[in-house]
């Protein structure tokens, strides 16, 4: 294996010679300066930095140092920088840190100390080199965007994945802001239309009296202003897959012409006479409950059973479990990359706060949240204030595995007796255990 690059910023020649040998299992490249440091920094692209923040020409102060460091973060924010400081830069560290510096170690240099902190730094970058290559890998999916660990989302991924072959019309349900147009996106990709055009369009933001020229396109001299001919967005997704989102805000006028086009699959221009026949896929989407349109009166029951022949439910970011830190963390490292930040983290009384939060606005509001608070934020830490999430309630909620578990097998064990009316072998069967395996958990919980 070649040796891992190692860039040791010192300008004192003797203990530059005492670095190379005692880390003589690394590639090092030396500088005495910020110039020539920038210089091997863009030459070598090393994954760890050691710097002394005491640098030409001032020696005997910090501001070339956390000059270096500031130019080190910002052209190369991954790499790793550990500070070499004496015992007297205690305030100059705790900026350096706070500005974005991996680790410290104190002056005078402890070699087994320093190496310890040197591994781990080139560990961490591996590490976070391996997530940026599977992030890669799953930008380059179809289901690219989709993050979960929740049982009901993967359950809709695997769904497009069985759907996304046929030609039936998909329709998506789900609040706003919880990820139907990334669904409907998945849908266009993983099908035999990926070579063609994904087309959207949202029926709540035109007004409408212009949704049926967007829809249908126009004919020149349709109307005042229409001085060519225009073809509609339907037209333009020929061969590929056409997004309705909020179907729900139809008007019922155009909610017939809808369901022609989905009947016949031709298509009329407004102020024309042609049928033109379209191939396209058609998905749709909507926050409202489509039923009870239907029961009032606002929505077409024709219309509603045609667009209804497969229906996927996307449950909302407050009922999956798990996805709310592991959104925040995947938003937190993409906005650090995107707007030149430093690697940063979240306090854990943010990560209690993303976990109480309820998010009304699903995984819109939480990406806008994190995306403000990453440029906001002062240090490198993010915390509740940063988000503008109300404190969590202080509670005495125990996340023990183990006691979980055992909270978990008294229920069922309380009901499995309670439904056989106390008969043991009934509330064993019930279970699916053996007899002698209940009276042992009986006995554990202290149930008689």
């Amino acid at each position: 294996m070649p040796k891992r690059k190692l860039l040791v910023v010192e300008d004192d020649a003797g203990l530059q010679r005492q670095l190379r040998w005692s880390l003589d299992e690394y590639d090092v490249v030396a500088a005495g300066d910020r110039e020539s440091a920038l210089a091997l920094l863009r030459r070598h692209q090393p994954p760890v930095v050691t710097m002394d923040l005491g640098l030409p020409p001032d020696a005997d102060g910090a501001t070339e140092g956390l000059a270096l460091l500031q130019q080190i973060i910002a052209s190369a924010p991954d790499t790793k920088v550990v500070v070499l400081s004496g015992n007297r830069d205690r305030t100059n560290v705790l900026k350096a840190i706070s500005m974005g510096a991996y680790d410290f170690h104190q002056k005078p240099l402890d070699a087994d100390l320093l190496r310890l902190v040197i591994e781990r730094a080139f560990f961490l970058h591996a590490v976070q080199q391996d997530h940026r290559r599977m992030l890669q890998i799953e930008s380059d999916s179809p289901l690219a965007g989709i993050i979960s660990r929740d049982p009901g989302m993967l359950k809709v991924c695997r769904s497009v994945e069985k759907v996304a072959p046929s030609s039936a019309t998909v329709l998506l349900l789900g609040a706003s802001g919880s990820g139907k147009e990334l669904i409907a996106r998945g849908l266009h990709r993983t099908s035999g239309r990926n070579d063609k055009r994904f087309v959207a369009i949202n029926c709540a933001a035109i007004p409408e009296h212009l949704l049926e020229s967007e829809l249908f396109g126009y004919e020149k001299g349709a109307f005042t202003g229409a001085v060519r001919q225009t073809p509609g967005k339907i037209e333009l997704a020929q061969g590929g897959t056409f997004f309705l989102d909020e179907i729900g805000d139809m008007a019922m006028a155009l909610q017939a012409k809808l369901l022609r086009f989905l009947q016949e699959r031709v298509i009329e221009r407004v102020g024309g006479r042609n049928e033109i026949p379209v191939d396209v896929r058609i998905v749709c989407a909507t926050h409202r409950n489509l039923k009870a349109l239907v029961n009032e009166g606002s929505f077409r029951e024709d219309l509603f059973y045609r667009l209804s022949e497969i229906v996927l439910v996307i449950p909302s970011l407050r009922d999956r479990v798990g996805d709310t830190v592991l959104l925040a963390q995947h938003f937190k490292n993409r906005f650090c990359a995107t707007e030149g930040r430093a690697t940063m983290h979240f306090s854990p009384d943010a990560l209690i706060a993303i976990e109480a939060y309820s998010w009304p606005g699903n995984v819109r509001e939480m990406e806008n949240c994190i995306r403000r608070a990453v440029i906001m934020a002062e240090g490198s830490q993010l915390t509740t204030a940063d988000l503008g999430l109300p404190e969590a309630p202080i509670t005495d909620e125990n996340i023990d595995l183990r006691t979980a578990r055992d909270a978990a097998e008294y229920r069922v064990m309380v009901k499995a007796l309670a439904r056989s009316g106390g008969n043991i072998a009934k509330a064993a069967e019930m279970l699916g255990i053996s007899r002698p395996t209940l009276y042992d958990l009986l006995a554990h919980h202290g149930i008689k």
